[in-house]
């Protein structure tokens, strides 16, 4: 390894922002595996989450809210059900072929794909400044959650670089997944904030602000993630986008 590439526990011992208690997980608790993942022992305070959010560009460790598989607070993190060796590079993957075939493979009656969602691009500022606000919803709400630190360039790319596989009985690389959240950055303004054994949170700084905008994103949704879609009608699913600044999937 080169001396410029820090491992994970480097660049949490190198961290200026002081932390809470915790430790590094490796993919199965291996000790020949390298870590893939800080994770802190109790909840973090207020605040931390948009230090440590702020501090990435210099740290190059992007924060996870992370949360467990209900009824079972070992899993995923503790126990290191990760598999990081099983995904592919974000990079080789195009969401406008992705989520057309995800479509096509669960389209329930909702006609031929749309296409992909316009979007105007955000001030990264703006999308920062909505991800605080949503983490400091996620740390004040009733849900258990630890504080992660994946070493990763941005959010989308943390769930592929950790392994996690809450998708996998919709993908079993989730480097689709961070393909097309690469893509909602751009077009949406979207930061990863929080993550559960199959659950993902997003913020939103540029929802869609129109009936029909939001008609397109509620497509790429179900593409997406059609559990979290599937029983209701996809324009009343629409429609509750409009001016959301968070978005919740979850995989069954």
């Amino acid at each position: 390894m080169s001396a410029k590439r820090l491992t994970l526990p480097a660049r949490v011992k190198a961290l200026t922002v002081p932390l809470p208690p915790g430790g590094t997980i490796r993919p199965d608790l291996d000790d020949d595996e390298p870590a893939v993942l800080w994770l802190s022992k109790t909840s973090p305070p207020p605040g931390l989450w948009e230090e440590l959010r702020a501090a990435h560009s210099a740290t190059g460790l992007w924060p996870l809210l992370l949360t467990h598989l209900d009824g079972d607070p070992c899993r995923p993190w503790i126990e290191g059900e990760l598999v990081p060796g099983d995904m592919s590079d974000p990079a080789d993957h195009d969401p406008a072929a992705l989520l057309p075939k995800w479509w096509a493979e669960a389209d329930g009656g909702h006609g031929p794909w749309p296409g992909l969602a316009p979007g105007a691009g955000v001030d990264p500022a703006d999308a920062d400044a909505t991800a605080d606000r949503e983490a400091a919803a996620l740390v004040g709400s009733r849900r258990p959650w630890r504080l992660g630190l994946v070493a990763a360039g941005r959010g989308a790319d943390a769930l592929t670089v950790v392994g996690w596989d809450g998708p996998a009985n919709h993908t079993g690389d989730t480097a689709h997944i961070s393909a097309v959240l690469r893509s909602w950055e751009q077009r949406f303004g979207v930061r990863v904030v929080g993550v559960g054994f199959a659950e993902l949170f997003l913020s939103v700084a540029a929802p869609p602000s129109t009936v029909d905008e939001a008609a397109a994103v509620a497509a790429e949704h179900f593409a997406f993630c059609p559990d979290t879609v599937r029983g209701d009608d996809l324009s009343g699913y629409a429609a509750g986008l409009i001016g959301t600044p968070a978005w919740h999937f979850w995989w069954d």
